[in-house]
């Protein structure tokens, strides 16, 4: 069974049950859901700027319990490295650098639904999003 990394948006709207939800689901039924540690660390900024209380926040850290959370290695920081030198020329935020490099090192597809964001990496795969 494959491993398919998320971006945090694919994991907001599956968190939520957004609509979008449906553009996705074929590309991750049937296969391991994980994330990067910068995934969760970026949900967890989420809620407490939304004012969270405690009971949200365990219950969010409940939810993530159903995905496998990659942490941080020193291949994933040479590789995250490499993703921010490589576009220098377009500049890539520093979250969605390790959320790319957590795609590379472990050699997984990455679902987002904001694929620009990722455009010009080299050895990375979008999956693309389905009507």
């Amino acid at each position: 069974m494959a491993t398919r990394i998320l971006d945090t948006n694919i994991v907001s709207y599956l968190l939520k049950g957004h609509t979008l939800t449906e553009v996705y689901r074929p590309h991750l039924e049937g296969h391991v859901l994980a994330i990067s540690f910068m995934t969760m660390a970026e949900l967890f900024e989420g809620a407490f700027r939304a004012r969270w209380g405690k009971r949200r926040r365990d219950a969010l850290q409940t939810a993530l319990r159903e995905y496998l959370v990659v942490p941080s290695s020193p291949e994933l920081c040479q590789r995250w490295g490499q993703v921010r030198s490589e576009r220098r020329q377009q500049p890539i935020s520093s979250e969605d650098a390790w959320i790319a490099a957590t795609a590379l090192v472990h050699d997984c597809a990455l679902g987002t639904h904001n694929a620009a964001d990722f455009q010009g990496i080299a050895g990375l795969m979008v999956l693309p999003a389905t009507s």
